[in-house]
């Protein structure tokens, strides 16, 4: 199985609107090594990230962070090994329009 170390994805925050990030190609499986929060804005705020299986609507029980808080104009470097299936998807929540963010990680493919 060839595997591909990437960018997975990388998007902006809008306030309180779940952003999706990243969704997993079909045939492929994926280990997410990181996502990287960073706030450009000049105020500290909060961010929640979500693991949606299959695209499922968003639940409480997706949260694998939540309300965590980041101050202004700092990084958060969330450091996992979650393992993802075909159409998962990670979804990631900021309180503003500040926030850049980014997953890395290893498409598998098959």
């Amino acid at each position: 199985m060839p595997s591909t170390y990437k960018v997975l994805g990388q998007d902006v925050s809008t306030a309180a609107v779940p952003v999706n990030v990243y969704t997993v190609p079909s045939s492929t499986q994926v280990v997410v090594s990181s996502i990287v929060i960073a706030n450009r804005g000049t105020d500290g705020t909060t961010f929640s990230v979500a693991i949606r299986p299959n695209g499922a609507t968003l639940e409480n029980k997706h949260y694998v962070a939540s309300g965590v808080s980041i101050a202004r104009n700092d990084t958060t470097v969330l450091s996992f090994g979650i393992t993802l299936d075909a159409a998962d998807v990670v979804t990631v929540t900021g309180a503003n329009n500040n926030l850049s963010i980014s997953v890395f990680g290893t498409e598998i493919t098959a």
